[in-house]
């Protein structure tokens, strides 16, 4: 009786598998964004002065605010090599004779800030470290974040989000 009941199941299963019906009516559409387009992806390009007047901080507020699940990584140009920028992920540290400067960030849901941390005086630095520093932020959506992504690797993570080059949104302080 096993072995019949056994074989009958079987038998359903794959009956029921092989079975299609009718194509059914599209479903509704969903909201504007989520399918990773730009409309909910946001990369934003700043060129910052980092002086003793704005206390070597800059905070900037973003034009709507981003989800909560949001995740906003920071990038620095670091360099060029054969005309191609180099972008490292913040925070980045530098050993000097004196200490150590970092560069960093943090963010909320309504703005983000970038800033040097110095164990030493900061007006001793040469401008080279501290004008004229470009910076990319970008808002990843919280769909996107997961283990699968090395986050420092910058053009990964516009892939990831279907953005280029021409979606960069340059800001002017």
């Amino acid at each position: 009786m096993k072995k019949l009941f056994s074989i009958l199941l079987l038998g359903m299963a794959i009956f029921f598998q092989a079975c299609e019906g009718p194509m059914g009516p599209e479903g509704p559409q969903g909201p504007p964004g989520l399918d990773g387009g730009l409309e909910y992806s946001l990369v934003i390009e700043r060129t910052i002065d980092f002086t003793a007047a704005n206390n070597y901080f800059r905070d900037f507020q973003f034009n709507q605010p981003i989800f909560e699940s949001d995740v906003v990584l920071v990038y620095i140009e670091w360099d060029n090599a054969n005309g191609r920028k180099i972008w490292r992920l913040l925070p980045q540290t530098v050993f000097f004779e004196e200490g150590a400067l970092q560069y960093n960030f943090d963010f909320t849901d309504v703005d983000y800030a970038i800033f040097l941390e110095t164990t030493f005086d900061p007006s001793i630095l040469d401008n080279s470290w501290t004008r004229n520093q470009t910076f990319r932020i970008v808002v990843v959506p919280g769909e996107f974040i997961n283990g699968r992504i090395d986050y420092s690797n910058y053009e990964g993570v516009m892939k990831l989000i279907g953005a280029e080059e021409k979606d960069v949104v340059k800001m002017n302080d």
